[in-house]
């Protein structure tokens, strides 16, 4: 694998390999920053240019060695140009409040989060979180995350999680009312990131991994132009807008 220079004595361990969670009866192996290793916004900076996310307190990259399928994404925020169906999805939900909650645990939305997975990953292994292990996956103590929520009147509709790097905004998760699925609200936090990316003074919207051939991931091409991290540096998919 290779890494941009990062400071003297940075440490990385690869996992055992493992069942892969998105394509089926292949194996994954992980590459993982030190967990004892300092870590602040710079060197998390440094090493999402290198295609790296955070899941909790870890930073890590898929590493696996007969595969190569899971492909980092930004999205250039300033050149963004919505689709048709885009435009629509921010029009029905204009009249959404959205609020900064900051990286603190509230019971409507870990109840809302639980109904999301209940409703989008039942049987995967994370459809029965407990309040701990909801915030072990959503915050870190070293980095400056925030959870805005977007309310229907008083009703909580959705809850984007994002993370602040110095170049741009890290969507580290979304989870959504599922009884309101006519709204498209997970396209309207992903044009909302972005909008608030733009605000911010940020380049970049980094939305994880996309792999081509699995259903769940297919949404991230959506949003162009857009940039993948492939052989070592971010390059402009060939068909991107």
């Amino acid at each position: 694998m290779r890494l941009m220079p990062t400071d003297a004595g940075t440490r990385f361990y690869t996992s055992p390999a493992h069942a892969c969670s998105y394509l089926a009866g292949r194996e994954a192996v992980t590459v993982f920053l030190d967990p004892d290793y300092p870590r602040d916004r710079r060197l998390y900076t440094l090493l999402s240019h290198n295609g790296f996310r955070r899941s909790g307190q870890h930073i890590y990259r898929p590493c696996c060695p007969t595969c190569d399928a899971c492909t980092p994404v930004r999205v250039r925020v300033a050149d963004f140009h919505p689709r048709r169906s885009q435009r629509r999805a921010w029009q029905k939900n204009r009249n959404l409040r959205v609020e900064n909650c900051g990286p603190s645990f509230r019971q409507e939305h870990f109840e809302l989060y639980q109904r999301y997975l209940v409703s989008r990953h039942r049987g995967g292994g994370m459809d029965d979180p407990s309040p701990q292990q909801y915030m072990d996956f959503l915050t870190s103590a070293w980095c400056e995350t925030d959870f805005w929520e977007f309310c229907l009147g008083k009703k909580l509709l959705a809850v984007a999680v994002l993370d602040r790097l110095d170049d741009g905004l890290s969507a580290v998760y979304t989870f959504f009312d599922p009884d309101y699925a006519q709204r498209s609200l997970g396209v309207f936090t992903v044009l909302w990131s972005m909008q608030e990316a733009r605000r911010q003074g940020f380049h970049w919207l980094y939305l994880g991994y996309w792999i081509p051939s699995s259903p769940k991931m297919r949404y991230k091409y959506e949003y162009q132009p857009q940039e993948h991290f492939r052989h070592g540096r971010w390059v402009a998919p060939e068909h991107s807008g």
